[in-house]
């Protein structure tokens, strides 16, 4: 107990902050989990002169010179980005250090490789942090169900466009509306294209396809679409039909008589009331799991945050020193199936889809037509006349992303179609 884990802590924002204070609030309670005390060695900044909070000694701008001290255990990573955070953490790798990281945008991209010189160096790599905050999702994963065979993953991952999305729910507001309250709110960052695009939900898409298929998955593999163009019309047709929109990262393991394969997708979709996932609201994060054995499982609680995500980064930084206090490295990631990514357009799914149309004789036989000249099923039609025009809301059957794609296209080219008016994927309905 008497010599202490020394740490490098690789920027204190929001979550490095809320990390060096409960690292100094927790120092009893860890010393006591851990079997020695935790000391923290430096604190690498950009601008010292902005974090008065942190003692003038541990302050540095070099981050390199920093993690590769001989007298630094542990480094603990939330920059963010790409580069140079990559450079830093293989630099530690090859010093020998374990790394704690909640770099999702990092291992999304360069995981594999990440991995590959953890390994080498008989090195700790946890990252429970890079997926939806506090909630304790990755290990799990990793450790928990790795005697089980996974099926399917599907989680609201991204707090902001769950709050936007909710809020448009209860209010009846459109997305500019929702996004404006989601900013004053502190929600939304200044500039939401990492939320509202669907980047930030792919990225962590990948790092659980990965985990979950033992399989290597780049957010270059993920399928991405966002919740900018969702309007008031689509959350309410969605309700209409005993549904609510969510943005749901998908990932499932398609088994098809040409071998196995990994379909990973980002997007809006309709989901049953009923379904457990239609009930997280607000700023929440969940993640629901199908697993062979196990069954279902959903993991749920606060997806962001300073004290969230820190709680989150210090259950990693446990889990790594108590593997150096033993001289051990904690258990891989695996990537022994190696399935190949399906592209979106062979994965198989379900459209709701609106249609102003002419209000006259054979106009819904057409349409009709149209999907089943593409081999798409139509499971229920509802139509609302008005006037002259009518109202066509369709939901279909499973059918390839392609076929549902290809019939949207031409039903804008139809002369009895004035506009197509929602196009939104579903899912959970039986």
């Amino acid at each position: 107990m008497s010599t202490p884990l020394t740490v490098a802590l690789l920027g204190c924002g929001t979550v490095g902050g809320a990390v060096l204070r409960l690292l100094g609030e927790q120092a009893d309670d860890l010393a006591a989990r851990i079997g020695r005390p935790v000391e923290v060695a430096g604190v690498a900044v950009r601008r010292p002169d902005r974090h008065p909070e942190v003692p003038p000694h541990l302050l540095t701008t070099d981050a390199h010179g920093l993690v590769t001290r001989d007298d630094v255990d542990l480094v603990v990573e939330v920059i963010g980005g790409i580069e140079p955070v990559r450079s830093l953490l293989l630099a530690a790798f090859e010093a020998g250090k374990s790394v704690v990281s909640a770099n999702k945008a990092l291992l999304a991209e360069d995981g594999s490789a990440l991995h590959a010189a953890a390994a080498k160096a008989g090195v700790d790599l946890y990252y429970e942090a890079a997926v939806a905050g506090a909630i304790p999702m990755l290990r799990p994963l990793r450790e928990s169900l790795a005697g089980d065979q996974l099926r399917r993953v599907v989680g609201i991952v991204n707090g902001t466009t769950n709050y936007i999305l909710s809020r448009m729910a209860e209010t009846g507001h459109g997305f500019t509306e929702a996004l404006a309250e989601a900013t004053e709110l502190g929600y939304a960052e200044a500039d939401p294209t990492a939320d509202v695009d669907g980047f930030d939900a792919a990225a962590k898409a990948a790092i659980l396809a990965s985990l979950a298929f033992h399989t290597e998955v780049t957010a270059a593999d993920v399928h991405r679409e966002g919740i900018s163009a969702i309007t008031a019309t689509d959350v309410a047709r969605a309700a209409e039909i005993g549904c609510t929109v969510k943005l749901l990262a998908i990932c499932e393991r398609v088994v098809n008589g040409g071998g196995d394969s990994v379909a990973v997708r980002v997007h809006p979709a309709m989901i049953p009331t009923t379904h457990p996932l239609a009930a997280v609201g607000g700023a929440f994060n969940a993640v629901f799991v199908e697993a062979e054995a196990a069954g279902q499982l959903m993991f749920y609680g606060q997806g962001a945050g300073g004290d969230a995500t820190a709680s989150a980064v210090l259950g990693d930084l446990v889990a790594v020193a108590r593997n150096r206090v033993a001289g051990v490295a904690g258990p891989g990631v695996t990537t022994y199936a190696g399935l190949p990514a399906r592209p979106i357009a062979e994965t198989p799914t379900r459209y709701h889809v609106g249609l102003d149309v002419a209000d006259r004789p054979g106009v819904l036989a057409t349409v009709a037509q149209e999907f089943a000249r593409h081999g798409v099923s139509i499971a229920t039609v509802r139509q609302d006349g008005h006037g002259d025009a009518a109202t066509l809301v369709i939901v279909t059957h499973s059918a390839p992303d392609a076929a549902l794609s290809a019939t949207v296209d031409a039903l804008r080219d139809m002369p009895a179609v004035r506009g197509v008016t929602s196009v939104l994927r579903v899912e959970g309905l039986s």
